[in-house]
């Protein structure tokens, strides 16, 4: 009886051609995922961003009714205290007071909330009415890049800000200010009022990301929120604090 055919023997393992062509596929496969993960990561990171601004913006409709008036800017970016000096305020804008206001000091991407309120609505002396004037503006711009105003002039008592992904003339809890390398445009002329205020009075831009007037080398990113003056009378009032 003749012997059968030896079998050949296969290995177990991958040759380099097949692990080099696995790890290929994989590559390309994480290529095409991390934009997407990246991206939503961000649109979370915008989200909570917004919900605390929320919170905030409730919080300081709080201490109003509580005090009878607005809290002023942080001493620093390490002591979230109130930076006030008897009645008057130390600081026009400055960083949000998070210890005034129990609340979170740095934004989603751990830079400081920037925020500036009016000085009649933050004198503690003479507590603001209801014929109080403000004296900050939101401006945005419009499908030719224009600044145009997006609330009335001189019309809102206080307004709270993140400086967003990009972190432009933010600061860090360390004290570093996130200076702009890119040149000058729109867009970051947009975000350095808004950590500053302008020359000519308080005005801060709000726009949409995704809007018109934003596809230049620096996006606009800023997340902006402003306290209501329509909101906080009422809420005055019904607290019977106003008038």
């Amino acid at each position: 009886m003749k012997a059968p055919f030896p079998v050949a023997r296969t290995s177990g393992g991958f040759s380099l051609i097949e692990i080099a062509i696995v790890l290929f596929i994989v590559a390309l496969l994480l290529g095409g995922l991390l934009p997407t993960v990246s991206s939503q990561i961000e649109q979370q990171r915008r989200a909570e961003t917004r919900k605390q601004l929320d919170e905030i913006q409730q919080a300081l409709l709080g201490y109003a009714i509580t005090k009878g008036y607005l809290p002023c800017p942080a001493k620093s970016a390490s002591d979230g205290a109130e930076d006030r000096a008897g009645g008057v305020c130390n600081k026009r804008i400055g960083f949000l007071p998070w210890t005034e206001l129990s609340v979170r000091n740095t934004d989603s991407w751990d830079r400081l909330y920037t925020y500036s309120a009016t000085p009649a609505f933050t004198n503690s002396t003479t507590p603001f009415t209801l014929i109080k004037s403000r004296d900050i503006t939101l401006k945005t711009r419009d499908s030719a890049g224009t600044l145009v105003n997006l609330s009335n002039a001189n019309d809102i008592p206080a307004v709270i800000l993140s400086h967003g992904p990009n972190g432009l003339f933010g600061t860090t809890v360390n004290g570093v200010v996130m200076a702009n390398t890119a040149p000058s445009s729109k867009n970051v002329d947009d975000q350095s009022d808004n950590a500053t205020g302008t020359a000519t009075g308080m005005t801060f831009v709000n726009r949409d990301p995704a809007g018109p007037s934003n596809s230049m080398d620096v996006a606009f990113d800023d997340i902006v929120i402003s306290l209501s003056p329509n909101i906080l009378f009422n809420r005055m009032v019904a607290a019977g604090k106003l008038p």
